[in-house]
């Protein structure tokens, strides 16, 4: 069996409007950022969740009957999981348009006795549907764009193994073979210091193992909140996890069950709109957003709070005003990584430095997030000390400069949130984020041009 990485699923079933998000969008030319000349007032709705939407669509596929998945995201890494799925057998039907997606489960059964999934550039997709495919019986493979080739998944190979699975991936990285077998369950160790995602997808697929499992983190376990979202939402689907101790999780042979499941807005997208309040001395809020929620980049909160911003939860949703000038922070974001960039691109504005440390996960990510916001942020102006888990940053005048975005849109997202200050500042590479947020830039036009509600 082949691997085409970067082609499109051969058994997609795509319909006409859902053809792949940012294309032909001109990545050569850059983009100039929107500049605001005064405080940004508004309410931003935000899409939902990617990794809420993710999570399930794989466990509504895995799941007896069929899932509605309402308030849905829509982009490149939830198209990525729905071509994945069908691939893999299962049927999904789309409706981007109304934000909702159906799934028609199996019955912990996968379908398929052959396919090949290919991730793209979505971590989330490799991952769980490669523990997904360990359960199956037949002949897969899981492979991604270039950079997902370079992108670790060893340590949920040899995890899966340990409990029946019969894989490969021999560089460490995808293309993944898998011969399933279904998984026989037991004890395994999970090194996750480079990924929760292999704790995720072993959590989703453990109930569908012959006997109970067993899972025992070895070491550190960065981003420990999307772990928590995981546990949560196989809950939502009547699945039972048990963790005697923080780093022991038990599981033991389930149904899961199909229902209705609502995404609330990601609060990784809010970030930025946060974050644009914070640099403008504006007030943003987001709606649906609520202090509960199983989201843990909604931590950054406290950051922004500890930087000088009002922090404000409202029956909408929470609501951030901007202080005169922000303050410098030292800040650990281990727990919440992929706010990374929202605070780096914050750093130029700060009174005083901005450490960022415990992060060293992220050099694995879409890019290496860390040297990647080192360079371009040199590039305009600031004085950046590397180090192997952070960043230091300190505050200097901004000069005019053509940022790259390293094909990441957590990267495009947060350098136009700099650039509502920075005068001169160009993208090379926006359209990516299409990934998890495609309409990004419309949503903050509006925010900065009418200062009003922006779109649904």
């Amino acid at each position: 069996m082949t691997s085409p990485a970067g082609a499109p699923s051969a058994d997609s079933g795509s319909a006409p409007e859902e053809a792949p998000l940012g294309a032909g969008t001109g990545a050569s030319r850059p983009r100039p950022a929107v500049r605001a000349v005064r405080p940004v007032v508004g309410t931003v709705r935000v899409p939902g969740s990617k990794s809420l939407t993710n999570r399930a669509l794989v466990l509504g596929a895995l799941a007896e009957g069929s899932t509605v998945v309402e308030a849905a995201l829509w982009s490149e890494d939830t198209r990525r999981m729905v071509e994945g799925l069908r691939a893999l057998g299962f049927t999904v039907e789309a409706d981007p348009a109304g934000h909702r997606l159906i799934v028609h489960g199996a019955a912990g059964r996968i379908p398929a006795a052959e396919a090949v999934v290919d991730a793209g550039d979505a971590g989330t997709v490799a991952r769980f549907l490669t523990a997904v495919a360990a359960c199956g019986h037949g002949r897969y493979v899981v492979d991604g764009s270039a950079r997902m080739r370079q992108r670790p998944i060893g340590e949920l190979v040899e995890a899966l193994r340990a409990l029946g699975g019969d894989l490969d991936a021999p560089t460490g990285c995808p293309p993944v073979q898998v011969r399933g077998r279904g998984l026989a369950g037991g004890r395994a160790t999970v090194r996750a210091a480079r990924s929760s995602q292999f704790l995720s997808a072993l959590l989703m697929a453990a109930p569908l193992a012959s006997a109970p499992v067993e899972l025992e983190v070895q070491g550190p376990l960065p981003a420990a909140p999307f772990v928590e979202m995981t546990v949560r939402v196989m809950a939502a689907f009547g699945v039972t996890v048990e963790r005697p101790h923080p780093a022991l999780f038990r599981v033991a042979p389930q149904r899961y069950r199909a229902r209705r499941y609502r995404v609330e807005p990601d609060a990784s997208s809010a970030s930025y709109f946060f974050a644009a309040a914070a640099v403008t001395g504006g007030r943003v809020e987001v709606p649906g957003l609520r202090p509960d929620s199983p989201q843990g980049d909604l931590a950054v909160l406290e950051v922004l709070a500890r930087m000088g911003c009002a922090v404000r939860w409202t029956a909408e949703g929470v609501e951030v005003g901007g202080p005169a000038r922000l303050r410098g922070v030292d800040a650990d974001l281990g727990a919440m990584p992929d706010m990374t960039p929202t605070l780096a691109a914050l750093a130029p504005f700060a009174d005083g430095p901005v450490r960022i440390r415990g992060v060293a996960v992220v050099r694995h990510h879409e890019s290496d997030r860390l040297h990647a916001l080192a360079q371009e942020l040199r590039r305009l102006g600031q004085e950046v000390v590397e180090h192997d888990d952070g960043l230091e940053v300190h505050p200097r005048p901004l000069r005019p400069a053509v940022v790259e975005t390293h094909g990441d849109h957590r990267l495009a997202m947060a350098f136009a949130v700099t650039g509502l200050r920075a005068e001169g500042l160009l993208l090379r590479g926006a359209e990516c984020v299409a990934k998890t947020f495609p309409d990004f830039f419309e949503r903050l036009e509006a925010l900065v041009e009418e200062g009003g509600q922006t779109p649904r």
